[in-house]
């Protein structure tokens, strides 16, 4: 049988006065507006400065710099490894992950005209980080604005976009979970997300919309980031894809020729480790800023573009004191801030969330979860696995009340 949530899983979010996501209840056109809510945040934030954004980006090569020299430093080796060097490296890779999602961040900042005023600034920034880090800026661009243009939209929203009911009986889960159990059926839903997650979301679009760009079916059609004849894109952006794609060429081909110079050991380790952590915590943030089994997800007739929008989650990151929140630009804390105005920059956007929340946190708009990674990431784990269907207004549920249902017939 399912056991039941302890307390602290039960807890809501802080919404305010209420207990649940005040934006699903209230009629659609008794929401704020956009313009509204932005008139709630000063003009200031809204405003662009390129020596800020150029000196986020010199601020996080310095610590990407500062961890590689304390590794060389500790006199870690790269062949014959000892415990001493397993731990080392191991510390070593989680630290520098976490360094590198700083740059990710602002690359991801440069897709959405965050960065700066310039276009070709933040194209030439975003596409130099994001290709270091074997991600299509280009093609990410148009993906990832697709997952805010239709945040938590069950047709058309991407990325973690959860599965249905007759998704996850057909995909077997269903009797996958009955095997073996819950608290490891979670630990595949970490392995799949933290893993797994971006790679196959890269090459398949997994968890992406359940339609294409010009609301056709998918088919048989093949999704990936790379191709520019990919059917995730419009003509229109053909040239762009293939420009991401010349990024990830020149990319992997700098990994090789390393390999071939140093080693593929010593690549993995300076490398390859760090950047399966970066991996990890981009798929974290999008996954539990927008993942709870408080949090709504709607049909097509359900859905507005401020509905989505409001049911997003801030949280602290607060582990490390403060350490991965500000490495990552905040981009956690202010996530709800970001959803709804996402070219403000994330340089701005502490101040921002502060006026944000006076405004909305009073309406019971203002969603929070006060509790650490861990606990939140456990949580989504064993209790949003899939959502009834694709219409109304839906919230995920644990895949085992789909095994208790099929064990009492």
């Amino acid at each position: 049988m399912c056991r039941p949530p302890t307390s602290a899983e039960k807890a809501p979010l802080q919404t305010s006065s209420r207990e649940v996501i005040v934006a699903a209840l209230l009629d659609k056109d008794a929401l704020p507006t956009k313009k509204e809510i932005r008139e709630a945040i000063p003009a200031h934030c809204f405003e662009h400065s390129v020596p800020k954004a150029l000196g986020h980006v010199v601020r996080d090569g310095l610590v990407i710099a500062a961890f590689a020299g304390l590794a060389y430093l500790a006199g870690l080796k790269t062949s014959g490894l000892g415990l001493y060097d397993l731990v080392g490296w191991s510390v070593y890779a989680f630290f520098q992950g976490s360094a590198l999602t700083g740059w990710w961040v602002l690359a991801h900042e440069c897709g959405h005209g965050g960065f700066s005023q310039y276009t070709w600034l933040n194209d030439a920034v975003g596409w130099v980080l994001h290709s270091a880090l074997l991600v299509p800026y280009f093609s990410w661009q148009y993906s990832h604005a697709k997952h805010h243009a239709k945040t938590n939209h069950l047709m058309d929203g991407e990325s973690h976009n959860p599965n249905s009911k007759t998704d996850v009986h057909e995909a077997g889960y269903v009797t996958l979970a009955s095997v073996i159990g819950e608290e490891a059926f979670a630990g595949f839903q970490l392995i799949t997300h933290l893993l797994l997650g971006w790679p196959l979301y890269l090459l398949t679009n997994a968890t992406g919309g359940r339609r294409l760009y010009n609301g056709d079916a998918i088919g048989s059609k093949t999704l990936d980031h790379f191709r520019p004849s990919s059917a995730l894109f419009p003509p229109s952006w053909k040239r762009r894809v293939a420009i991401s794609a010349v990024g990830i060429f020149l990319a992997v081909a700098a990994i090789a020729a390393a390999s071939w110079r140093f080693g593929p050991t010593a690549v993995f380790l300076w490398y390859g480790a760090p950047y399966l952590w970066t991996n990890c915590w981009l798929v974290l943030y999008t996954w539990l800023q927008h993942t709870s089994p408080d949090v709504p997800h709607y049909g097509d007739a359900e859905w507005t573009w401020v509905r989505g929008a409001l049911c997003t989650i801030d949280r602290p990151y607060a582990e490390l004191f403060g350490f991965f929140d500000s490495m990552h630009h905040h981009i956690g804390s202010t996530h709800v801030c970001h959803h709804l105005f996402s070219n403000l920059p994330c340089y701005n956007a502490v101040e921002a969330t502060k006026h944000l929340k006076a405004y909305l946190a009073p309406k019971g708009l203002y969603n929070y979860d006060p509790r650490g990674t861990i606990a939140a990431t456990w949580d989504c784990a064993m209790r949003c696995h899939y959502v009834e269907d694709v219409t109304g207004v839906q919230y995920p549920k644990s895949i085992f009340q789909l095994v208790d249902a099929k064990k009492t017939k």
